[in-house]
């Protein structure tokens, strides 16, 4: 059977590589994309859900999926309260910055419904799904992939966005380096008693980091990440144990609550790719990195690695080899500061909230108040954070 020849081949259609591909809509390249299932919409609300920063706001409306998603389903944060484990405060605004908002909630699945609609009416994208990727040949002139069901697509870039557990990844020979935290992401909604006003809540416990993300209306999505005796005990516990639990771990400040979605939980790891690029092969979102969620800033990583990728992709002359290791390198150099940044300074935390050495509690809450009594410090630290520098 001979082999369908294109441009761009994308490995996983979740968001990193629904986003690559939309944002190629308007490039002179042919781009096929595999996936083994269409995303979907769950019932009610959808568990998982992201923090998404302003300029991934502006990337997914430059790509045309922002402004279609259901605004009603989408909730602006417009300020965030940090409490350490010794009384300290750390808090921004929006107003305060100078922004309307420090970013926004919204539900994995309509992000990803939304994309995966964008694909479907576009004119220089082939979608493979149901389809799975059965075995990789790289060789000088093109990456060439079998599917499962005997399939072939040669293509001249091979873009791995399948995952943390990335079969691209792991066939082409790269790397990862897993160092696994003891923990686990416990994840939930719940409806609250008091008004939530957009703003987002996150402790540093002594069992772990507690967050809770302001929902649409009077709805929060929890995330605590935590060691993985307590994060089983909590999803062992019965409804209104958990929802008595969650509310008291934050003060009651929403009053009680009710749960809106089964608990779930995933183990947690911090995974270092050193070489995120290969000639004819490239890694996006979280086949290239993972972090701890403590930041919040997992898919927004995956998403400027999209928009890195897309743009250097679009911007190559015609005589331009697009999947040369030289020309790849340069996407690798644009996103590894960025990258490990987030995963330094997340696992620094991490660490710093996580020893009980002596005089390190009171360190560190001193350091949060010190930084929360510096305005400009303070400012220009949130405005690095949600891409608004």
């Amino acid at each position: 059977m001979q082999a369908t020849e294109v441009d761009v081949l994308i490995v996983g259609g979740g968001l990193a590589g629904l986003s690559l591909a939309c944002a190629l809509r308007d490039s002179r390249l042919r781009v096929a994309l595999v996936e083994q299932r269409a995303p979907l919409r769950p019932p009610g609300w959808d568990a998982r859900v992201y923090a998404v920063s302003p300029g991934n706001a502006a990337f997914l409306q430059a790509i045309g999926a922002w402004q279609h998603m259901a605004a009603e389903r989408i909730a602006p944060i417009h300020a965030m309260e940090i409490l350490g484990d010794g009384g300290a405060q750390l808090s921004f605004s929006a107003y305060e910055t100078g922004l309307a908002e420090l970013g926004w909630i919204l539900e994995s699945s309509l992000m990803a419904c939304e994309l995966w609609e964008n694909a479907k009416r576009q004119g220089n994208l082939s979608l493979y799904c149901p389809a799975a990727p059965q075995s990789l040949a790289v060789g000088t002139g093109a990456a060439v992939l079998t599917l499962a069901d005997g399939r072939t697509l040669s293509s001249r870039l091979l873009v791995g966005a399948d995952g943390r557990d990335s079969w691209v990844r792991e066939v082409s020979g790269l790397p990862s380096i897993n160092t696994p935290y003891g923990e686990m992401g416990l994840v939930a909604n719940f409806q609250c008693q008091r008004p939530h006003r957009g703003v987002a809540r996150q402790w540093f416990r002594p069992d772990g980091v507690l967050a809770w993300l302001p929902m649409a209306g009077d709805r929060i999505s929890v995330v605590w990440s935590t060691r993985e005796e307590n994060a089983r005990t909590l999803l062992a516990a019965p409804a209104d144990e958990l929802c008595a639990r969650i509310a008291a771990a934050g003060n009651h400040q929403l009053g009680a609550f009710d749960l809106l979605t089964p608990p779930a939980a995933f183990p947690l790891r911090l995974m270092q790719v050193p070489r995120t690029v290969a000639p004819r092969l490239a890694l996006v979102g979280d086949a290239a990195h993972g972090i701890h969620p403590l930041s919040g800033h997992g898919i927004n990583l995956g998403f400027q690695d999209a928009r890195a990728l897309a743009g250097l992709l679009a911007a190559a002359p015609d005589w331009q080899d697009i999947g040369s290791e030289r020309l790849l390198l340069g996407y690798q150099r644009e996103r590894r500061e960025e990258t490990v940044l987030m995963q330094t300074t997340t696992h620094a935390l991490h660490k710093l909230f996580r020893h009980d050495l002596p005089g390190l509690k009171t360190l560190r809450n001193l350091g949060m108040n010190l930084t929360n009594a510096l305005p400009v410090l303070k400012n220009a630290l949130v405005r690095y954070a949600i891409g608004a520098l």
